[in-house]
Protein backbone atom coordinates (compact mmCIF):
# COMPACT_ATOMS: atom_id res chain seq x y z
CA UNK A 1 0.00 0.00 0.00
CA UNK A 2 1.49 3.34 -1.03
CA UNK A 3 1.67 6.28 1.36
CA UNK A 4 -1.12 8.30 -0.24
CA UNK A 5 -4.21 8.06 -2.43
CA UNK A 6 -4.96 10.53 -5.19
CA UNK A 7 -8.62 10.27 -6.16
CA UNK A 8 -8.50 12.41 -9.31
CA UNK A 9 -5.86 14.15 -11.40
CA UNK A 10 -7.64 17.50 -10.80
CA UNK A 11 -7.29 17.26 -7.01
CA UNK A 12 -4.84 19.55 -5.21
CA UNK A 13 -4.83 17.36 -2.08
CA UNK A 14 -4.17 13.67 -1.50
CA UNK A 15 -5.13 11.42 1.43
CA UNK A 16 -2.24 9.83 3.31
CA UNK A 17 -2.50 6.15 4.25
CA UNK A 18 -0.13 6.34 7.23
CA UNK A 19 0.90 9.02 9.72
CA UNK A 20 3.59 11.25 8.20
CA UNK A 21 6.51 12.92 9.95
CA UNK A 22 7.84 16.33 8.93
CA UNK A 23 10.00 15.94 5.85
CA UNK A 24 8.26 12.81 4.52
CA UNK A 25 8.10 12.63 0.73
CA UNK A 26 4.58 12.46 -0.73
CA UNK A 27 4.15 12.37 -4.50
CA UNK A 28 5.89 15.56 -5.71
CA UNK A 29 5.97 17.34 -2.34
CA UNK A 30 7.50 17.11 1.12
CA UNK A 31 5.39 17.12 4.28
CA UNK A 32 5.77 20.38 6.21
CA UNK A 33 3.90 19.13 9.30
CA UNK A 34 2.82 16.02 11.16
CA UNK A 35 -0.10 14.55 9.20
CA UNK A 36 -2.30 11.82 10.78
CA UNK A 37 -3.35 8.81 8.72
CA UNK A 38 -6.47 9.54 6.68
CA UNK A 39 -5.84 13.29 6.60
CA UNK A 40 -5.07 15.48 3.60
CA UNK A 41 -1.85 17.04 2.39
CA UNK A 42 -1.61 19.74 -0.29
CA UNK A 43 0.29 18.69 -3.41
CA UNK A 44 0.39 22.23 -4.81
CA UNK A 45 0.28 25.76 -3.43
CA UNK A 46 -3.29 26.98 -2.83
CA UNK A 47 -3.86 30.72 -2.43
CA UNK A 48 -6.15 32.08 0.26
CA UNK A 49 -9.76 31.91 -0.96
CA UNK A 50 -8.97 29.40 -3.72
CA UNK A 51 -10.93 26.13 -3.91
CA UNK A 52 -9.56 22.92 -2.45
CA UNK A 53 -10.44 19.87 -4.56
CA UNK A 54 -10.91 16.21 -3.72
CA UNK A 55 -12.93 13.70 -5.78
CA UNK A 56 -12.48 16.32 -8.55
CA UNK A 57 -14.99 18.42 -6.56
CA UNK A 58 -14.71 21.45 -4.28
CA UNK A 59 -14.59 20.45 -0.59
CA UNK A 60 -13.94 23.96 0.74
CA UNK A 61 -11.77 27.05 0.32
CA UNK A 62 -8.34 27.91 1.66
CA UNK A 63 -8.75 30.03 4.80
CA UNK A 64 -5.13 31.14 4.44
CA UNK A 65 -2.34 30.57 1.96
CA UNK A 66 -1.55 26.85 1.83
CA UNK A 67 1.89 25.72 0.69
CA UNK A 68 2.66 22.47 -1.08
CA UNK A 69 3.21 19.84 1.63
CA UNK A 70 0.96 21.53 4.22
CA UNK A 71 -1.53 19.54 6.28
CA UNK A 72 -5.00 20.60 5.04
CA UNK A 73 -7.69 20.44 7.71
CA UNK A 74 -9.93 22.58 9.91
CA UNK A 75 -7.18 25.11 10.67
CA UNK A 76 -6.82 26.25 7.05
CA UNK A 77 -9.91 25.03 5.15
CA UNK A 78 -13.24 26.86 5.36
CA UNK A 79 -16.80 25.97 4.36
CA UNK A 80 -19.07 28.01 2.09
CA UNK A 81 -22.65 27.26 1.11
CA UNK A 82 -22.97 25.50 -2.23
CA UNK A 83 -23.88 27.46 -5.33
CA UNK A 84 -24.08 24.75 -7.97
CA UNK A 85 -25.50 25.03 -11.47
CA UNK A 86 -27.72 21.98 -11.53
CA UNK A 87 -28.02 19.66 -14.50
CA UNK A 88 -30.73 17.05 -14.84
CA UNK A 89 -30.55 13.58 -16.41
CA UNK A 90 -27.13 14.18 -17.99
CA UNK A 91 -25.39 11.18 -16.37
CA UNK A 92 -27.81 8.31 -16.82
CA UNK A 93 -26.28 4.84 -16.70
CA UNK A 94 -29.16 2.38 -16.89
CA UNK A 95 -28.48 -0.99 -15.31
CA UNK A 96 -28.93 -4.19 -17.26
CA UNK A 97 -31.81 -6.08 -15.66
CA UNK A 98 -30.84 -9.54 -14.38
CA UNK A 99 -33.75 -10.77 -12.29
CA UNK A 100 -32.36 -14.17 -11.34
CA UNK A 101 -31.26 -14.01 -7.67
CA UNK A 102 -33.46 -14.98 -4.75
CA UNK A 103 -33.55 -15.22 -0.97
CA UNK A 104 -35.72 -17.02 1.58
CA UNK A 105 -38.28 -14.52 2.78
CA UNK A 106 -41.78 -14.23 4.23
CA UNK A 107 -44.50 -13.60 1.65
CA UNK A 108 -47.32 -11.48 3.06
CA UNK A 109 -50.94 -11.42 1.91
CA UNK A 110 -50.62 -7.87 0.56
CA UNK A 111 -47.81 -8.89 -1.80
CA UNK A 112 -44.90 -7.51 0.25
CA UNK A 113 -42.01 -9.67 1.42
CA UNK A 114 -40.43 -9.71 4.86
CA UNK A 115 -36.94 -10.67 5.93
CA UNK A 116 -37.95 -11.13 9.59
CA UNK A 117 -41.12 -12.18 11.44
CA UNK A 118 -41.77 -9.99 14.49
CA UNK A 119 -44.80 -8.93 16.51
CA UNK A 120 -44.67 -5.17 17.06
CA UNK A 121 -46.07 -2.97 19.82
CA UNK A 122 -46.27 0.55 18.35
CA UNK A 123 -46.97 3.55 20.57
CA UNK A 124 -48.75 6.73 19.54
CA UNK A 125 -47.28 8.85 22.34
CA UNK A 126 -44.59 8.85 25.01
CA UNK A 127 -47.31 8.39 27.63
CA UNK A 128 -47.90 4.78 26.49
CA UNK A 129 -44.21 3.85 26.30
CA UNK A 130 -44.08 2.11 29.67
CA UNK A 131 -47.14 0.02 28.87
CA UNK A 132 -45.63 -1.06 25.56
CA UNK A 133 -42.30 -1.97 27.15
CA UNK A 134 -44.00 -4.04 29.86
CA UNK A 135 -46.09 -5.91 27.31
CA UNK A 136 -43.04 -6.76 25.22
CA UNK A 137 -40.94 -7.69 28.27
CA UNK A 138 -43.56 -10.25 29.30
CA UNK A 139 -42.46 -12.52 26.46
CA UNK A 140 -39.19 -14.12 27.43
CA UNK A 141 -37.03 -16.73 25.67
CA UNK A 142 -38.83 -19.68 27.25
CA UNK A 143 -42.25 -18.74 25.91
CA UNK A 144 -40.96 -17.56 22.53
CA UNK A 145 -39.13 -20.87 22.09
CA UNK A 146 -42.57 -22.40 21.53
CA UNK A 147 -42.88 -20.26 18.38
CA UNK A 148 -39.66 -20.87 16.39
CA UNK A 149 -40.84 -18.89 13.37
CA UNK A 150 -41.35 -15.71 15.43
CA UNK A 151 -38.25 -13.52 15.80
CA UNK A 152 -39.54 -11.72 18.87
CA UNK A 153 -41.97 -9.19 20.36
CA UNK A 154 -40.65 -5.63 20.04
CA UNK A 155 -41.86 -2.36 21.55
CA UNK A 156 -41.38 0.72 19.36
CA UNK A 157 -41.60 3.65 21.77
CA UNK A 158 -40.70 7.32 21.31
CA UNK A 159 -40.69 10.68 23.05
CA UNK A 160 -43.28 12.59 21.05
CA UNK A 161 -46.94 12.31 19.96
CA UNK A 162 -48.30 15.21 22.00
CA UNK A 163 -47.39 18.85 22.60
CA UNK A 164 -47.32 19.25 18.83
CA UNK A 165 -49.46 20.78 16.09
CA UNK A 166 -52.23 18.56 14.70
CA UNK A 167 -51.10 19.24 11.12
CA UNK A 168 -47.98 20.17 9.23
CA UNK A 169 -44.62 18.51 8.62
CA UNK A 170 -44.06 17.12 12.12
CA UNK A 171 -47.50 15.58 12.58
CA UNK A 172 -47.58 14.11 9.09
CA UNK A 173 -44.10 12.62 9.46
CA UNK A 174 -45.05 10.90 12.73
CA UNK A 175 -48.23 9.51 11.19
CA UNK A 176 -46.22 8.13 8.25
CA UNK A 177 -43.77 6.48 10.66
CA UNK A 178 -46.59 4.83 12.61
CA UNK A 179 -48.32 3.65 9.44
CA UNK A 180 -45.05 2.36 7.99
CA UNK A 181 -44.28 0.29 11.08
CA UNK A 182 -47.88 -0.87 11.41
CA UNK A 183 -47.80 -2.27 7.86
CA UNK A 184 -44.14 -3.29 7.66
CA UNK A 185 -43.58 -6.64 5.93
CA UNK A 186 -41.26 -7.75 8.76
CA UNK A 187 -44.22 -7.67 11.17
CA UNK A 188 -46.59 -10.61 11.38
CA UNK A 189 -48.70 -8.91 14.02
CA UNK A 190 -49.12 -5.38 15.41
CA UNK A 191 -50.59 -3.94 18.61
CA UNK A 192 -50.92 -0.15 18.74
CA UNK A 193 -51.04 1.38 22.23
CA UNK A 194 -52.00 4.97 23.05
CA UNK A 195 -53.03 7.01 26.07
CA UNK A 196 -56.28 8.41 24.67
CA UNK A 197 -56.06 12.21 24.90
CA UNK A 198 -52.84 12.76 22.91
CA UNK A 199 -52.59 14.89 19.78
CA UNK A 200 -51.48 11.90 17.70
CA UNK A 201 -54.72 9.92 17.85
CA UNK A 202 -54.63 6.24 16.82
CA UNK A 203 -58.18 6.48 15.43
CA UNK A 204 -57.11 9.29 13.07
CA UNK A 205 -54.30 7.08 11.77
CA UNK A 206 -56.62 4.12 11.23
CA UNK A 207 -59.09 6.30 9.35
CA UNK A 208 -56.47 8.15 7.28
CA UNK A 209 -54.72 5.00 6.11
CA UNK A 210 -57.68 2.62 6.01
CA UNK A 211 -56.27 0.27 8.65
CA UNK A 212 -58.74 -2.33 9.95
CA UNK A 213 -58.68 -4.30 13.18
CA UNK A 214 -58.03 -8.05 12.77
CA UNK A 215 -56.66 -10.95 14.81
CA UNK A 216 -53.13 -9.76 13.97
CA UNK A 217 -53.80 -5.99 14.10
CA UNK A 218 -55.17 -4.55 17.33
CA UNK A 219 -55.23 -1.15 19.07
CA UNK A 220 -56.15 0.16 22.50
CA UNK A 221 -55.86 3.26 24.72
CA UNK A 222 -54.86 3.27 28.39
CA UNK A 223 -57.70 5.64 29.34
CA UNK A 224 -60.34 3.43 27.70
CA UNK A 225 -59.00 0.19 29.15
CA UNK A 226 -58.95 1.88 32.57
CA UNK A 227 -55.36 2.21 33.63
CA UNK A 228 -51.81 1.04 33.09
CA UNK A 229 -52.02 -2.35 34.81
CA UNK A 230 -55.13 -3.45 32.95
CA UNK A 231 -53.69 -2.16 29.67
CA UNK A 232 -50.56 -4.24 30.15
CA UNK A 233 -52.60 -7.33 31.02
CA UNK A 234 -54.90 -6.83 28.02
CA UNK A 235 -51.93 -6.21 25.75
CA UNK A 236 -50.20 -9.39 26.85
CA UNK A 237 -53.39 -11.35 26.12
CA UNK A 238 -53.67 -9.79 22.65
CA UNK A 239 -50.06 -10.56 21.75
CA UNK A 240 -50.32 -14.08 23.15
CA UNK A 241 -53.25 -14.68 20.81
CA UNK A 242 -51.18 -13.42 17.84
CA UNK A 243 -48.20 -15.69 18.46
CA UNK A 244 -49.65 -18.96 17.08
CA UNK A 245 -50.85 -17.12 13.97
CA UNK A 246 -47.49 -15.43 13.43
CA UNK A 247 -45.74 -18.77 13.88
CA UNK A 248 -47.60 -20.17 10.88
CA UNK A 249 -45.49 -18.00 8.59
CA UNK A 250 -42.58 -19.76 6.92
CA UNK A 251 -39.78 -18.77 4.57
CA UNK A 252 -40.01 -19.46 0.86
CA UNK A 253 -37.96 -18.43 -2.20
CA UNK A 254 -38.50 -14.75 -3.05
CA UNK A 255 -36.92 -12.63 -5.81
CA UNK A 256 -34.14 -10.20 -4.91
CA UNK A 257 -36.40 -7.50 -6.38
CA UNK A 258 -38.36 -7.68 -3.09
CA UNK A 259 -35.43 -6.26 -1.14
CA UNK A 260 -35.42 -2.62 -0.07
CA UNK A 261 -32.09 -1.75 1.51
CA UNK A 262 -31.53 1.38 3.62
CA UNK A 263 -28.11 2.82 2.73
CA UNK A 264 -26.56 4.39 5.83
CA UNK A 265 -23.25 5.65 7.18
CA UNK A 266 -22.22 6.85 10.62
CA UNK A 267 -19.01 7.49 12.50
CA UNK A 268 -17.48 8.23 9.10
CA UNK A 269 -13.81 8.80 8.42
CA UNK A 270 -11.69 9.71 5.40
CA UNK A 271 -11.81 6.11 4.16
CA UNK A 272 -15.62 6.01 4.05
CA UNK A 273 -15.72 7.67 0.62
CA UNK A 274 -12.80 5.58 -0.65
CA UNK A 275 -13.60 2.01 0.47
CA UNK A 276 -16.89 1.10 2.15
CA UNK A 277 -19.23 3.64 0.55
CA UNK A 278 -18.20 2.97 -3.07
CA UNK A 279 -18.32 -0.79 -2.38
CA UNK A 280 -21.84 -0.43 -0.96
CA UNK A 281 -22.69 1.65 -4.05
CA UNK A 282 -21.54 -1.23 -6.27
CA UNK A 283 -23.76 -3.59 -4.25
CA UNK A 284 -26.65 -1.13 -4.71
CA UNK A 285 -26.12 -1.26 -8.48
CA UNK A 286 -26.19 -5.09 -8.36
CA UNK A 287 -29.45 -4.89 -6.40
CA UNK A 288 -30.92 -2.40 -8.87
CA UNK A 289 -30.09 -4.81 -11.69
CA UNK A 290 -32.30 -7.35 -9.91
CA UNK A 291 -35.18 -4.89 -9.70
CA UNK A 292 -34.52 -4.27 -6.01
CA UNK A 293 -34.34 -0.91 -4.25
CA UNK A 294 -31.59 1.02 -2.49
CA UNK A 295 -32.70 3.97 -0.34
CA UNK A 296 -30.12 6.69 0.39
CA UNK A 297 -31.05 9.27 3.05
CA UNK A 298 -29.55 11.91 5.37
CA UNK A 299 -30.18 15.06 3.32
CA UNK A 300 -27.66 17.23 5.22
CA UNK A 301 -25.02 14.61 4.37
CA UNK A 302 -25.43 14.88 0.61
CA UNK A 303 -25.14 18.67 0.79
CA UNK A 304 -22.47 19.65 -1.71
CA UNK A 305 -22.93 16.42 -3.66
CA UNK A 306 -26.56 16.87 -4.68
CA UNK A 307 -25.51 18.23 -8.10
CA UNK A 308 -24.02 14.80 -8.86
CA UNK A 309 -27.33 13.14 -7.98
CA UNK A 310 -29.48 15.49 -10.08
CA UNK A 311 -27.41 14.48 -13.10
CA UNK A 312 -28.54 10.91 -12.42
CA UNK A 313 -32.24 11.78 -11.96
CA UNK A 314 -34.48 9.92 -14.41
CA UNK A 315 -36.27 13.19 -15.19
CA UNK A 316 -36.20 16.88 -14.30
CA UNK A 317 -39.09 16.58 -11.84
CA UNK A 318 -37.20 14.00 -9.79
CA UNK A 319 -34.07 16.16 -9.76
CA UNK A 320 -35.97 19.29 -8.81
CA UNK A 321 -37.64 17.43 -5.95
CA UNK A 322 -34.18 16.72 -4.54
CA UNK A 323 -33.15 20.37 -4.88
CA UNK A 324 -36.35 21.35 -3.08
CA UNK A 325 -35.20 19.28 -0.10
CA UNK A 326 -31.81 21.04 -0.11
CA UNK A 327 -33.47 24.45 -0.09
CA UNK A 328 -35.78 23.38 2.77
CA UNK A 329 -32.77 22.29 4.82
CA UNK A 330 -30.92 25.55 4.17
CA UNK A 331 -33.94 27.43 5.50
CA UNK A 332 -34.47 24.96 8.37
CA UNK A 333 -30.91 25.32 9.66
CA UNK A 334 -30.89 29.10 9.16
CA UNK A 335 -34.07 29.73 11.12
CA UNK A 336 -32.76 27.52 13.92
CA UNK A 337 -29.50 29.51 13.93
CA UNK A 338 -27.47 26.54 12.71
CA UNK A 339 -25.30 25.79 9.71
CA UNK A 340 -25.24 23.07 7.10
CA UNK A 341 -21.61 22.62 8.16
CA UNK A 342 -22.47 21.62 11.74
CA UNK A 343 -21.46 18.20 10.40
CA UNK A 344 -18.80 16.63 10.38
CA UNK A 345 -18.72 15.63 14.03
CA UNK A 346 -15.56 15.78 16.19
CA UNK A 347 -15.02 12.07 15.52
CA UNK A 348 -15.39 12.58 11.77
CA UNK A 349 -12.80 15.35 11.89
CA UNK A 350 -10.38 13.25 13.89
CA UNK A 351 -10.77 10.62 11.16
CA UNK A 352 -9.72 13.13 8.48
CA UNK A 353 -12.97 14.73 7.29
CA UNK A 354 -12.96 18.52 7.34
CA UNK A 355 -16.19 19.98 5.86
CA UNK A 356 -19.70 18.71 5.15
CA UNK A 357 -18.87 19.05 1.45
CA UNK A 358 -16.08 16.49 1.77
CA UNK A 359 -18.22 14.19 3.90
CA UNK A 360 -21.17 14.44 1.50
CA UNK A 361 -19.13 13.57 -1.57
CA UNK A 362 -18.05 10.36 0.15
CA UNK A 363 -21.52 9.63 1.57
CA UNK A 364 -23.23 9.95 -1.81
CA UNK A 365 -21.05 7.11 -3.11
CA UNK A 366 -23.32 4.67 -1.24
CA UNK A 367 -25.84 5.17 -4.05
CA UNK A 368 -23.61 3.67 -6.75
CA UNK A 369 -23.94 4.90 -10.32
CA UNK A 370 -27.41 3.79 -11.44
CA UNK A 371 -30.20 6.32 -12.20
CA UNK A 372 -32.01 8.13 -9.39
CA UNK A 373 -35.57 6.83 -9.82
CA UNK A 374 -37.42 8.53 -6.95
CA UNK A 375 -37.21 11.13 -4.16
CA UNK A 376 -39.39 10.69 -1.08
CA UNK A 377 -40.50 12.54 2.03
CA UNK A 378 -39.35 11.27 5.41
CA UNK A 379 -41.02 7.90 6.17
CA UNK A 380 -42.97 7.98 2.90
CA UNK A 381 -43.54 4.55 1.33
CA UNK A 382 -40.85 3.92 -1.29
CA UNK A 383 -42.40 2.44 -4.42
CA UNK A 384 -39.86 2.98 -7.22
CA UNK A 385 -37.29 0.22 -7.83
CA UNK A 386 -33.62 1.05 -8.28
CA UNK A 387 -31.67 3.81 -6.53
CA UNK A 388 -33.87 6.23 -4.58
CA UNK A 389 -33.50 8.99 -1.99
CA UNK A 390 -35.45 9.76 1.19
CA UNK A 391 -35.35 13.06 3.08
CA UNK A 392 -34.10 12.68 6.65
CA UNK A 393 -31.74 14.19 9.21
CA UNK A 394 -28.16 12.97 9.38
CA UNK A 395 -28.83 11.56 12.87
CA UNK A 396 -28.63 7.82 12.26
CA UNK A 397 -31.48 6.49 14.46
CA UNK A 398 -33.95 9.08 13.13
CA UNK A 399 -32.84 8.51 9.55
CA UNK A 400 -33.08 4.71 9.72
CA UNK A 401 -36.48 4.94 11.42
CA UNK A 402 -37.75 6.84 8.37
CA UNK A 403 -36.21 4.36 5.94
CA UNK A 404 -37.73 1.36 7.73
CA UNK A 405 -41.11 3.13 7.82
CA UNK A 406 -40.70 3.58 4.05
CA UNK A 407 -40.53 -0.20 3.64
CA UNK A 408 -36.83 -1.05 3.93
CA UNK A 409 -36.48 -4.65 5.06
CA UNK A 410 -32.66 -4.50 5.38
CA UNK A 411 -30.22 -1.80 6.56
CA UNK A 412 -26.59 -1.54 5.45
CA UNK A 413 -24.44 0.80 7.54
CA UNK A 414 -20.85 1.83 6.78
CA UNK A 415 -18.61 3.20 9.50
CA UNK A 416 -15.00 4.29 9.88
CA UNK A 417 -14.72 5.33 13.51
CA UNK A 418 -16.87 2.41 14.64
CA UNK A 419 -20.57 2.11 15.43
CA UNK A 420 -22.66 -0.11 17.68
CA UNK A 421 -25.87 0.66 15.78
CA UNK A 422 -28.51 -1.99 15.12
CA UNK A 423 -32.18 -1.90 14.16
CA UNK A 424 -35.47 -3.77 14.31
CA UNK A 425 -37.50 -5.03 12.57
CA UNK A 426 -35.04 -4.67 9.66
CA UNK A 427 -31.59 -6.08 10.59
CA UNK A 428 -28.48 -3.95 10.12
CA UNK A 429 -25.34 -5.09 8.28
CA UNK A 430 -22.25 -3.06 9.26
CA UNK A 431 -19.23 -2.44 7.04
CA UNK A 432 -15.87 -1.23 8.34
CA UNK A 433 -14.01 1.27 6.16
CA UNK A 434 -10.55 0.35 7.50
CA UNK A 435 -8.84 -2.80 8.75
CA UNK A 436 -7.61 -1.31 12.05
CA UNK A 437 -11.12 -0.55 13.26
CA UNK A 438 -12.47 -3.84 11.90
CA UNK A 439 -9.87 -5.70 13.99
CA UNK A 440 -10.77 -3.74 17.13
CA UNK A 441 -14.54 -4.13 16.65
CA UNK A 442 -14.80 -7.47 14.90
CA UNK A 443 -17.79 -8.47 17.04
CA UNK A 444 -19.72 -5.51 15.59
CA UNK A 445 -18.55 -5.44 11.96
CA UNK A 446 -19.92 -7.83 9.32
CA UNK A 447 -17.56 -6.90 6.47
CA UNK A 448 -14.09 -5.34 6.27
CA UNK A 449 -13.95 -2.95 3.31
CA UNK A 450 -10.54 -1.89 4.58
CA UNK A 451 -9.18 -4.85 2.64
CA UNK A 452 -9.55 -2.67 -0.44
CA UNK A 453 -6.54 -0.75 0.92
CA UNK A 454 -4.67 -3.27 3.05
CA UNK A 455 -5.03 -6.34 0.82
CA UNK A 456 -5.77 -4.94 -2.64
CA UNK A 457 -9.30 -6.36 -2.84
CA UNK A 458 -11.12 -4.82 -5.80
CA UNK A 459 -14.19 -2.60 -5.60
CA UNK A 460 -16.14 -5.18 -7.60
CA UNK A 461 -15.19 -8.10 -5.33
CA UNK A 462 -15.99 -6.20 -2.14
CA UNK A 463 -19.27 -4.94 -3.61
CA UNK A 464 -20.23 -8.49 -4.57
CA UNK A 465 -19.40 -9.66 -1.03
CA UNK A 466 -21.77 -7.02 0.38
CA UNK A 467 -24.53 -7.93 -2.07
CA UNK A 468 -24.19 -11.64 -1.26
CA UNK A 469 -24.54 -10.79 2.43
CA UNK A 470 -27.77 -8.92 1.61
CA UNK A 471 -29.23 -12.21 0.38
CA UNK A 472 -27.86 -14.24 3.30
CA UNK A 473 -29.12 -11.90 6.03
CA UNK A 474 -32.45 -11.48 4.24
CA UNK A 475 -32.74 -15.27 4.34
CA UNK A 476 -32.32 -15.36 8.12
CA UNK A 477 -28.58 -15.27 8.82
CA UNK A 478 -28.07 -13.03 11.87
CA UNK A 479 -25.99 -9.90 11.34
CA UNK A 480 -23.44 -9.00 14.02
CA UNK A 481 -25.64 -6.26 15.53
CA UNK A 482 -28.67 -8.53 15.43
CA UNK A 483 -26.80 -11.32 17.23
CA UNK A 484 -26.04 -8.84 20.04
CA UNK A 485 -29.70 -7.88 20.39
CA UNK A 486 -29.46 -4.29 19.16
CA UNK A 487 -32.53 -2.51 17.85
CA UNK A 488 -34.89 -2.08 20.80
CA UNK A 489 -33.84 1.53 21.49
CA UNK A 490 -33.05 2.80 17.98
CA UNK A 491 -36.64 3.71 17.01
CA UNK A 492 -36.44 7.53 16.88
CA UNK A 493 -39.06 9.35 14.78
CA UNK A 494 -37.81 12.72 13.54
CA UNK A 495 -39.36 15.56 15.55
CA UNK A 496 -40.01 18.49 13.22
CA UNK A 497 -41.44 21.75 14.48
CA UNK A 498 -42.18 23.31 17.83
CA UNK A 499 -42.78 21.35 21.01
CA UNK A 500 -45.72 23.12 22.63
Amino acid sequence: MQDFIRLDAQDNVVTVTRALEVGASVESCTSRALVPSGHKIATAAIAKGAPVRKYAQIIGYAASDIASGDHVHTHNLEFRNTDAAYEFSTDLRPVEQKQTDSFMGYRRENGTVGTRNYIAIVTSVNCSATAARRIADAFGPEELAQYPNVDGVVAFVHGTGCGMADSGDGFEALQRVMWGYARHPNHAGVLMVGLGCEMNQIDWLLEAYGLKQSPTFQSMNIQSVAGLRRTVEAGIDKVRAMLPIANQASRSPCPASALKVALQCGGSDAWSGITANPALGYACDLLAAQGGTGVLAETPEIYGAEHLLTRRAVDTATGEKLIGLIRWWEDYTARNKGSMDNNPSPGNKKGGLTTILEKSLGAAAKGGTSPLTGVYKYAEMVTAPGFTFMDSPGYDPASVTGQIAGGCNLVCFTTGRGSAFGSKPAPTIKIATNSDMYTRMTEDMDINAGEMLSAGVSLEDKGREIYDLFLAVASGQASKSEAQGLGDYEFVPWQIGAVM
